[in-house]
């Protein structure tokens, strides 16, 4: 009888943990990444057409972070740089970078590490700190690392270089290029606490 009310509670217990994983799941919420165009500003809730040819709409949170994507150069990337680098594996092992945007010192470490990315079939993301830079006949060769590991890249002259600047809400207004990492479902729309916009005609690269 014992083991009997033993193996009730062990599968009471099994059972609740299983409820809770499932309630946990469903609410987890689910982001998107959207880039495109700012089609129209009502208060909070932005329409874009994004770049797949679709109108979405996106509300802003009350405390949105508002960061501006500028233009820069190859020069500004140095050992010791936190760096995002979107890129494509090449066949000996190294990335070709497609865009590449510094990150400000305060935004160090952000999503560190390397994950697959949705610019372009087979495309990557790799945020890390440079350790080395070399020119190499084909550009600039970085050597980045992260805390798993470490990735070679391959800077050509034309790849677009970017970094971010504080900006405000002043400067989401419609005909500007965004970029939103990371929307969140929330009751009927998407909602976003960051949105970057390209400065001075930048279409964000990554």
């Amino acid at each position: 009888m014992l083991k009997l009310l033993s193996l009730k509670s062990a599968l009471a217990v099994l059972a609740l943990g299983l409820a809770s994983t499932l309630a946990l799941a469903q609410q987890a919420p689910t982001t998107v990444r959207i880039r495109g165009q700012i089609e129209a500003v009502d208060g909070p809730v932005l329409t874009i057409k994004t770049r797949e040819g679709s109108d979405v709409k996106v509300r802003m949170t009350d405390n949105v972070a508002v960061f501006g994507v500028v233009k820069t150069s190859l020069v500004e990337i140095k050992e010791g740089s936190y760096i995002g680098v979107t890129g494509t594996p090449q066949p000996d092992g190294t990335q070709k970078a497609i865009a590449v945007h510094i990150f400000p010192e305060n935004q160090r470490g952000a999503a560190e590490g390397f994950r697959p990315w949705d610019l372009r079939p087979n495309s990557t993301m790799t945020n890390a700190t440079v350790a080395q830079t070399v020119k190499g006949t084909d550009g600039q060769n970085i050597l980045v690392k992260y805390k798993d590991g470490e990735k070679k890249v391959v800077v050509s002259p034309d790849t677009p270089i970017v970094t971010f600047v504080a900006g405000d809400k002043s400067e989401v207004k419609p005909g500007t290029q965004i970029i939103i990492f990371g929307a969140t479902k929330k009751d009927d729309m998407l909602e976003a606490n960051r949105v970057n916009v390209g400065r001075d005609g930048v279409t964000p690269p990554m």
